[in-house]
């Protein structure tokens, strides 16, 4: 019986994000997206996954030719290149270290903090991975370090949110479930940030995975 969609796709995302402790590397796991996603359905659910568009970009591009069966694109690597072995540094001028500095002295652990953090010309530089390219260009700086890492909870907690919710307004499926069940440690970590309104959200997701169970 052919695999479900969602399956593979749930493979392949976890082939890209583990790649650096896989045996052969880009080159081997590169050789398995080509092979495994020729349905336009696991891409269908590729699109669906965290990070899965990104995994798109790359399967299109070693389709296209433009990235060789044995590397990947820079901007592409999974994680910010943080977790690939590469030596990937990120600058921060001085003029830079200090705009992002005064933000973080400022910042509130609300929406409207984050929003204002993330719209600062200095942190608007790094795109999508901002959170942990940031990070990787102020390792030496423990004090902006410390008060980076309240962003980036402040971040995952309003994403976490954002998703529970999602997927409590939608229909009940196998897909949903096991979503739910891969990201519960993460919720269990960071709604209840949220007091009751966390805590309610909580208990719904878990009714919610054992009403499929």
């Amino acid at each position: 019986m052919p695999q479900q969609a969602h399956i593979i796709a749930q493979r392949l995302l976890n082939l890209y994000r583990q790649e650096h402790v896989i045996d052969g590397g880009w080159a081997a796991v590169n050789k398995v997206f080509i092979q495994e996603s020729n349905d336009s359905k696991v891409i269908s659910e590729l699109e669906l996954l965290p990070t899965g568009k990104r995994l798109i970009a790359h399967i299109n591009n070693l389709r296209s030719g433009k990235t060789p069966m044995d590397s990947i694109d820079k901007d592409l690597l999974p994680y910010g290149g943080t977790m690939s072995g590469q030596d990937v540094i990120f600058n921060l001028s001085d003029e830079d270290k200090s705009e992002l500095k005064s933000a973080l002295n400022d910042f509130q652990p609300t929406p409207e903090g984050l929003e204002k953090i993330k719209t600062i010309p200095v942190v608007k530089k790094f795109g999508n991975d901002w959170i942990e390219d940031i990070k990787s260009s102020i390792a030496s700086d423990r004090e902006m370090l410390e008060k980076w890492k309240a962003v980036a909870k402040t971040d995952k907690a309003y994403r976490l949110w954002d998703s529970a919710n999602q997927l409590l307004s939608e229909t009940l499926t196998e897909r949903n479930r096991a979503q739910i069940q891969a990201d519960m440690p993460e919720y269990e970590t960071y709604l209840p940030m949220f007091g009751e309104a966390g805590e309610s959200v909580l208990l719904k997701l878990r009714t919610f995975v054992s009403s499929l169970s």
